[in-house]
């Protein structure tokens, strides 16, 4: 399916970003998803870096047909080429993903392509590179990345400032913090384990879906 720039930018509002490191004894990553997306999370990504990549693919071809049920957009992390044997609406790659490659030629003009970015230069150029959308961060302090550094509010309001297509805000963010990124210009929250490591990811998101909500209708 391909989605409208209008609909990505509205998909950006609560983007979650899988880790099954937080799945508890019966779970399974698309029971935790199905959950999390009924509950109001608006895109999903995959983002399992210590899968093989055979087992990457069946869960991406999974969580692809629980998004494409409800009308939300699903992208695997960093493989081009997982995401097209998934069937996958899109990708998103990271700054040395992009380097020597022209992800938008190899995936096409109808697949969503997103592009993490830290500095105004790095927003503008993934622009350019066909993005249609950028995630920046970390913006909060956060488990998942150890070494990253909290990104100062006036940075991100740069970036914001700087392009065209919709910013999504990663890093640290949870219930009691995202009202603070209102006013910055993002478009949306992306979590990982305010969702995944909740005991009720469908309640949570649904919390956080309220509060994304409120942070963007504050700019």
């Amino acid at each position: 399916m391909k989605y409208s720039k209008d609909h990505i930018r509205r998909a950006m509002r609560l983007y979650a970003v899988t880790d099954r490191a937080w799945l508890r004894e019966g779970e399974t990553l698309a029971g935790v998803c199905a959950r999390a997306l009924d509950g109001g999370a608006t895109f999903l990504q995959l983002r399992e870096k210590d899968l093989a990549p055979g087992r990457i693919e069946a869960e991406a071809r999974e969580l692809q047909a629980l998004c494409a049920a409800r009308g939300v957009p699903f992208v695997v992390n960093d493989s081009v080429e997982i995401a097209l044997a998934s069937g996958a609406d899109g990708v998103h790659v990271g700054q040395s993903d992009i380097h020597g490659r022209d992800i938008r030629a190899i995936i096409g003009p109808d697949r969503i392509l997103g592009i993490s970015a830290g500095t105004v230069e790095q927003a503008i150029a993934a622009e350019k590179a066909g993005a249609d959308y950028i995630g920046v961060g970390a913006v909060f302090p956060t488990g998942t990345k150890k070494d990253a550094k909290p990104m100062p509010m006036d940075l991100l309001r740069a970036i914001c400032a700087a392009v065209t297509i919709p910013v999504v805000a990663i890093g640290g963010i949870n219930k009691g913090n995202i009202l603070t990124l209102a006013g910055s210009g993002v478009d949306g929250a992306a979590v990982v384990s305010a969702i995944f490591a909740a005991e009720d990811p469908g309640a949570a998101a649904a919390e956080l879906a309220a509060l994304a909500e409120r942070m963007a209708a504050h700019g």
